[in-house]
């Protein structure tokens, strides 16, 4: 399978738009609908009730490309089909003392179990080096999520990280922070 991850320059930003919903609706599948992401009245995982629209919705990510240098949208792609996205914050989008935060990390189902997500982080990490940061559900729903992120990162770190349930700006997660600056 040819992966490419690149960053999503503006003219792409649509297909990491239409990924979104698809994204926030496997959230709801390990934070139910009573946590973490909900759904409005209008059938949209937001936590505003005034998006009524997925193209509403949309307007949300324009962030993602109005602060270049600061986020950075990643797309990745199996051959030429969108295959998921990551979204990479830096400061002060992020906690202090880290330079690098995976404020999004999604690949579609069908490529799930190939090891395409493991190969996407890996050269979103390759782009940067320093201090990084990522959460994940600590929920036992999430064993999947869980699993996965501690496998990447120990095998990118050679076992060189920090694991922990804490306290983040959005609730109880399961924290993973490494350095990749000496690579």
């Amino acid at each position: 399978m040819n992966l490419t991850v690149e960053p999503a320059e503006q003219h792409e930003a649509h297909i990491i738009k239409n990924l979104y919903p698809l994204y926030l609706h496997d959230l709801s599948g390990h934070y139910g609908f009573t946590e973490g992401t909900v759904m409005n009245p209008h059938g949209i995982f937001e936590d505003e009730p005034e998006i009524r629209t997925l193209a509403q919705q949309y307007d949300v990510q324009n962030i993602w490309w109005e602060k270049p240098g600061i986020l950075f949208p990643f797309l990745f792609k199996a051959g030429s089909v969108p295959a998921g996205f990551a979204l990479i914050a830096t400061p002060p989008h992020c906690a202090k003392g880290v330079d690098f935060f995976v404020n999004e990390f999604f690949v579609l189902l069908p490529f799930r179990g190939t090891g395409l997500a493991a190969q996407a982080a890996l050269r979103v990490f390759e782009r940067f080096a320093g201090v990084w940061e990522l959460y994940t559900n600590p929920a036992t729903k999430n064993i999947t999520g869980q699993k996965f992120w501690r496998k990447t990162v120990a095998g990118y770190t050679k076992g060189d990280y920090h694991e922990a349930v804490e306290e983040t700006f959005d609730g109880t997660k399961l924290v993973f922070r490494f350095n990749n600056g000496s690579k």
